[in-house]
């Protein structure tokens, strides 16, 4: 069997000869870490990204089967995005940096963590019709500009990539849907998305549908070109470790209709797996897309908040699947940390439906030694 048959078999209760061994990418500061230690070129991590011959490679050396974030990716955020520039600097070396999606953010040198917003553009009407409605309005250059690995080559849609998406292949693929809520809360600010829901919610109102609209068009033109996807794909990172970054019930009544009409659309084309990628304590917001049909939780972040399939699958049945749960942790400590790592997903692997995979991009503390030994060992326990 392929890595695709194997993938598309588990997630479906269907019989596969054995367990594929996913990953989920490797962060910039990992690659370049291992390449300092000697087990990466310097070409090998230039080369490096989601999709490609680099990553193909990088899998093969490891011992993962592949890469299960491989997507293409229509244009579905602001265009053009605005322009990044320095807004003003400080004495420590710290600056007020403008964003390309409009907001100002504090960039402090020699830190790695999320920059804290200071400002932002999109505070009110005059500002969505003047500088942001006029980015989301949908053309076919959107689609036509997205890229997709074609034999390890990354090549635009509109040269060739759509006649590769029709034949078969060994490799999943899936059609990245875009933001439905995520990118709206990242130009709002939590506080401003906070206030404009009281201050102007029909403004609000205003802003989702749009963005659901340029999603829902950016999906059919792909899906109306021919070619075949394995999955679909949402994106939204609006929890954290306490919960939702939104009400649930709001995020229910206004942003699950337009999930409702984009998977539909999908499952209207063949695809029947849709996931979404969510960061944090997500448990509240899942009733609202399983009504919805996002039926494909991924990644599972174990982290601070211990996500795991198991009590999903408990409350929502077989209808939920996973792809994640894997603590990544465990590769900054070892072999028994691994090996009791694999003994925890074996019963979770038994409910059928879930593919383990580290949560997330592996992080710069792996041991490389521990990452090999993780891949040695599932081929060989769910052989």
């Amino acid at each position: 069997m392929t890595d695709r048959e194997r993938i598309l078999g588990v997630l479906h209760y269907q019989r596969y000869d054995r367990l594929p061994v996913l990953h989920f990418g490797f962060l910039a500061d990992t690659l370049n870490r291992w390449q300092a230690e000697g087990h990466l070129t310097e070409e090998e991590v230039r080369c490096y990204a989601d999709g490609t011959e680099g990553d193909v490679a990088l899998s093969r050396k490891l011992g993962f089967d592949c890469n299960y974030h491989t997507l293409f990716a229509p244009g579905t955020g602001l265009r053009p995005g605005f322009e990044s520039k320095v807004i003003k600097t400080f004495d420590d070396g710290s600056r007020h940096v403008q964003t390309g999606e409009g907001l100002v953010v504090l960039s402090v040198p020699g830190t790695k963590s999320i920059q804290p917003d200071v400002d932002h553009l999109l505070k009110d009407r005059a500002a969505w019709e003047e500088f942001y409605l006029p980015k989301l309005q949908f053309s076919p250059d959107r689609i036509a500009g997205a890229r997709v690995r074609v034999d390890g080559e990354m090549i635009r849609f509109d040269q060739g990539g759509c006649d590769f998406l029709r034949g078969d292949r060994d490799h999943v693929v899936g059609l990245r849907c875009g933001s439905l809520y995520g990118t709206i809360r990242n130009w709002l600010t939590l506080e401003g998305s906070c206030y404009m829901l009281v201050d102007d919610e029909p403004l609000l109102d205003e802003i989702i549908d749009t963005v659901g609209e340029l999603v829902f068009q950016c999906t059919k033109v792909a899906l109306e070109s021919g070619a075949r996807f394995d999955y679909a794909h949402f994106w939204e990172d609006i929890c954290y470790k306490n919960g939702p970054l939104i009400s649930p019930q709001v995020f229910a009544a206004k942003v699950g209709p337009h999930y409702r009409r984009i998977v539909e659309l999908v499952n209207s084309h063949g695809i029947d797996i849709v996931s979404l990628d969510c960061d944090g304590w997500i448990d509240a917001l899942i009733p609202t897309w399983i009504e919805n049909g996002v039926n494909t939780m991924f990644p599972i972040e174990v982290g601070t908040w211990g996500g795991s399939i198991a009590p999903w699958r408990k409350q929502y049945g077989r209808e939920i699947l996973g792809v994640g749960g894997m603590d990544k942790r465990v590769f900054a400590h070892g072999h028994r940390a691994v090996d009791a790592e694999i003994e925890r997903l074996k019963t979770l692997v038994d409910l059928g439906g879930f593919i383990p995979c580290p949560d997330h991009r592996i992080a710069e503390d792996a041991e490389w030694d521990a990452v090999r030994y993780y891949c040695d060992r599932m081929h060989a326990e769910f052989a």
